[in-house]
């Protein structure tokens, strides 16, 4: 299986995207208008180990809400995921029972690699 996370109107995700030349083998969700639901974020967190890994401290709500200040445990990450798209760190990629979290340099690389490109 092959599908990506991600925000069509973030220029990192459009970027990403286009750089793995992703068509339509993947399943491509919006996680804006369409909400990430707990089968797909348990998915997640069995493939990558826990949920503090799939949360974003970049998003602009983690200083709103005051969570840089708080200890958040396992299920506060999950929650707070499922609540606002913008606390999933993005893209995510599943590919064939692997994840790839987020944008840096050696994710996208290494999701090249999976892609076998």
């Amino acid at each position: 299986m092959k599908k990506i996370y991600h925000l069509s109107t973030c220029t990192t995700c459009q970027r990403i995207i286009k750089e793995l030349q992703i068509g339509s083998e993947f399943e491509m969700q919006d996680i804006k208008t369409d909400k990430i639901d707990k089968v797909q974020i348990e998915e997640m967190k069995q493939l990558s180990g826990s949920y503090e890994s799939l949360f974003s401290r970049r998003a602009m709500k983690y200083k709103e809400l005051g969570l840089k200040d708080k200890v958040l445990g396992e299920e506060d990450y999950k929650e707070y995921i499922l609540q606002e798209y913008t606390f999933l760190k993005r893209p995510v990629l599943l590919i064939d029972g692997e994840i790839f979290i987020g944008n840096a340099k050696k994710t996208v690389e290494n999701a090249r690699k999976a892609l076998g490109k």
